[in-house]
């Protein structure tokens, strides 16, 4: 069997502090927003039996227990106990944290104490424009504050994500928008907004993206249920800018974003969620993933949110799907058990710690990116900030 005794998750949320009851807690297993259809269960998913098969031992109880058994025991133990019990049992050494989700969710420092773990922050980028928007009365001053808003995030996370996948789809002009554009879309959407409101707007969401193109931290991209193909613009727009883009969430549409990972030096490919969403099926479409890109592009996350029970089902099925496929190469004569190992360790942990410059000790710190230099690519008005 191939060993994967480190992982780092390179994209992940907190979990809840709350107590929940059966009905809340299948509602955070569905990947809609809504409930399940009538007389159904989100536990009767490849999720779902995940869950029940892998967590429950972590708990004291025979695997595939129902439910409401599990429920029972998880809330005789209290939120904090079987979270430290759940997140100290998956084996992720460092967890990278999208602060931006809303709701009464762990922060940094808690979920590296309740793992055990190192804990660094990814910085939303649409909050960001969102909270500058909130306090910027004017055009200019939205425009030069949300630049430093990005930059200044940079300085202490250790990437930046857009979700401008999720809240317009892919199909964005690859270019940065002209200065004419921005200032016409900032005032529109000032003029309009409500405090709170979430940014939507293309142009916007354009300009965010080439501002985090100049703040010296790796890019994340939530693909949604768009085709990664959508992207071959702005990758090719970003080649030799110095920025990594990092494709999250790339399922069903793996492959396609395994192919942007062979075909740009700077695009890399997140693996985890793809095999959590298909649980007992993870190790085929892990090796259609392995077919199409490089092994030093691929970073293995758990995606996970709200519960540490998809912390543990995504570093669980990762190792199981992984040690799968490879051994099976390594039995049938194809690889070495060297090699094997070599890439596993390198899906696991070592990719994400060289993209994002993580220490090889978890104890150390965060590095601070490097200077902003000026790019003859790169359009003044994003360089400057207005």
């Amino acid at each position: 069997m191939i060993d994967t005794p480190s992982l780092v998750d390179q994209y992940c949320h907190g979990v809840l502090r709350t107590e929940l009851g059966l009905g809340t807690f299948e509602a955070h297993l569905g990947r809609t927003a809504g409930p399940p259809a009538p007389g159904t269960t989100f536990f009767d998913t490849q999720t779902g039996f995940a869950v029940r098969r892998w967590c429950p031992p972590l708990l004291g109880l025979e695997p595939h227990c129902p439910p409401a058994h599990y429920l029972a025991r998880r809330r005789e133990l209290g939120v904090l106990e079987s979270g430290r019990r759940l997140l100290r049992a998956t084996g992720i050494s460092t967890y990278l944290v999208d602060t931006g989700l809303p709701g009464d969710i762990t922060g940094i420092p808690e979920i590296a104490a309740a793992g055990a773990a190192e804990a660094h922050e990814i910085a939303r980028l649409e909050q960001l424009a969102e909270q500058v928007a909130d306090t910027s009365g004017t055009v200019d001053g939205f425009l030069a504050n949300l630049a430093e808003a990005v930059h200044g995030a940079a300085v202490t996370a250790v990437a930046l994500t857009s979700l401008a996948g999720v809240r317009h789809g892919l199909a964005l002009a690859p270019e940065p928008p002209g200065p004419g554009e921005v200032r016409g879309a900032t005032g529109r959407w000032l003029s309009a907004r409500r405090v709170g409101e979430r940014l939507t707007d293309p142009v916007l969401l354009r300009h965010l993206l080439w501002i985090a193109v100049t703040a010296g931290r790796p890019l994340q991209l939530h693909v949604g249920v768009d085709d990664p193909l959508l992207l071959t613009g702005f990758a090719a727009a970003t080649t030799g800018l110095g920025t990594d883009l990092v494709l999250l969430h790339g399922y069903p549409h793996h492959r396609h974003a395994a192919h942007l990972a062979s075909v740009f030096p700077h695009v890399y490919a997140d693996v985890g969620p793809a095999l959590a969403h298909t649980g007992a099926g993870a190790a085929s479409v892990l090796a259609e993933i392995l077919e199409l890109a490089p092994f030093g592009k691929l970073l293995f996350s758990s995606g996970s949110r709200g519960l540490p029970e998809l912390h543990v089902v995504g570093a669980r099925i990762f190792r199981e799907a992984l040690g799968r496929v490879l051994s099976g190469w390594v039995t049938d004569g194809a690889w070495s058990r060297a090699d094997a190992q070599r890439v596993a360790e390198m899906i696991a942990a070592g990719n994400a710690r060289r993209v994002y410059g993580l220490p090889a000790q978890a104890q150390a710190q965060a590095p601070a990116p490097g200077p902003l230099a000026q790019n003859p690519r790169l359009p003044a008005q994003i360089q400057r900030g207005g």
